[in-house]
């Protein structure tokens, strides 16, 4: 019972952290939106019937039943045809579409809107208007992550021994227990014991499991270890046997299911929480964009794996894309672990965070309907009139965004898609973090 509770209650404290940040996002759509002049008739968090809403001034503020999303509307996103109207209708399906986001982009349209419409705003204001939804997500991401790296910090191995392996086991095996005709762990042969702590390897000082950890890897045959047992240093002699290890990517973080030959002690490193330095909260930080990119990159070859661990009982990995449905039970499953309070917090604020970040990456693809297609129409509006004064052409007018709509809906069908693909994979075979 206990359990069933601590899980909703880390569902919706990340439930409430999902809506703060899409009213934060869609907070920074609308500011930039009222500074530029342009009108605005809604702002909502949510999708559905409405459950809350309050106008003041040209806008009405509310919440919606679905808390999977939000938005702001803006009068005239969309130029209007060619001859002017906007409510001309044609029987070609791809055209009505083209005709229905024009229509839609003008239909309150009021007296005195003539100046206050968006496709009338220069590029520029155009791109901070679309640009400042999702940089409103990475500047909270950027602030949760920094700030909790540096007054909590980040799990770190040491050059201190949890543990010692009886014998050598390649990693690619992926076995925990010896068998017959396993080798001594050179670790155990040396008589390295838990509790001590590694200061040198073959005389040179080493302060960091990562140091030591290049060491060992770089080293196959004899060795020599200065350890602190008991407050008194010790030298021991190894003899480094060639296993098969995780390999590591230029950042030192372990490449899963990647294996390398490289010298092996057979030992545990001792862990402990550090906080960073800013500096190097900020370099961790670029290191979660750079992995967020190549996810975003990475996406459609994950697929295959979703559908499997969807329909056919297939392993769900641990790099699988994850839903809000995904989030919100890894959010729950936080508030359940035997852990302190405080590492709850920390690992729920960075569970935000990610998402955060995951919400600025996606919003910048330059497809619509997301942000990134309307800035990439924006652009390429400000190239062409650009262009045109170069070379002395008339001006080509606003870039009608509006013919891009069935190419939109073709897009936005391919993320539905792919939404609902994740959402059955989370509810059957959901990431777990325990």
């Amino acid at each position: 019972m206990t359990t069933i509770v601590l899980t909703v209650i880390g569902i919706v404290i990340f439930v409430f952290g999902l809506l703060f940040s899409i009213a934060w996002h869609e907070l920074g759509h609308l500011s930039t939106a009222k500074l530029f002049g342009i009108r605005v008739p809604q702002y909502m968090v949510g999708f559905g019937p409405t459950l809350w809403s309050r106008k003041k001034g040209d806008t009405e503020y509310g919440f919606k039943a679905i808390p999977a999303g939000g938005y702001i509307r803006m009068i005239g996103m969309f130029p209007p045809g060619a001859d002017g109207r906007i409510e001309s209708r044609s029987t070609s399906p791809w055209r009505s579409m083209v005709e229905d986001a024009r229509s839609a982009a003008f239909e309150e349209l009021e007296e005195g809107d003539e100046e206050r419409l968006f496709y009338t705003r220069k590029p520029w204001k155009r791109m901070i208007v679309m640009f400042a939804g999702p940089f409103m997500n990475l500047v909270l991401a950027v602030v949760i992550f920094v700030g909790v790296a540096m007054s909590f910090g980040f799990e770190t191995q040491t050059t201190q021994v949890a543990g010692v392996q009886k014998c050598v086991i390649s990693q690619s095996e992926k076995r925990q227990s010896c068998e017959k005709g396993d080798p001594v762990s050179p670790a155990r042969a040396a008589g390295l014991k838990e509790g001590d702590k590694i200061v040198a390897f073959n005389g040179a000082k080493v302060s960091t499991w990562s140091d030591l950890s290049n060491h060992i890897r770089d080293t196959i045959g004899p060795a020599t270890l200065t350890v602190v047992r008991d407050g008194k240093q010790q030298t021991l002699h190894a003899k480094l046997a060639r296993n098969m290890v995780a390999r590591k990517d230029s950042n030192g973080d372990v490449v899963p299911d990647k294996y390398v030959p490289a010298g092996y002690l057979g030992f545990a490193a001792q862990t402990e929480i550090k906080p960073l330095s800013f500096g190097a909260s900020v370099g961790r930080m670029g290191d979660m964009v750079g992995n967020g990119v190549d996810s975003i990159i990475a996406m459609p070859s994950k697929i295959p794996d979703l559908w499997n661990a969807a329909f056919d009982g297939g392993q769900r990995k641990a790099d699988s894309p994850v839903g809000v449905v995904g989030a919100a039970r890894i959010g729950g499953e936080v508030m359940t672990l035997h852990v302190p309070a405080q590492n709850q917090l920390a690992m729920m604020l960075f569970l935000l965070a990610g998402f955060n970040l995951s919400l600025f990456l996606f919003n910048m693809l330059p497809l619509l309907p997301l942000d990134g297609g309307h800035i990439a129409g924006a652009l390429w509006e400000a190239l062409r009139r650009n262009l045109a004064k170069v070379f002395k052409r008339p001006d080509p007018g606003p870039f009608d965004v509006a013919k891009l709509m069935p190419v939109a809906y073709v897009v936005a069908g391919v993320f539905v898609c792919f939404t609902l693909l994740v959402l059955v994979a989370d509810i059957v075979n959901p990431v777990k973090i325990t």
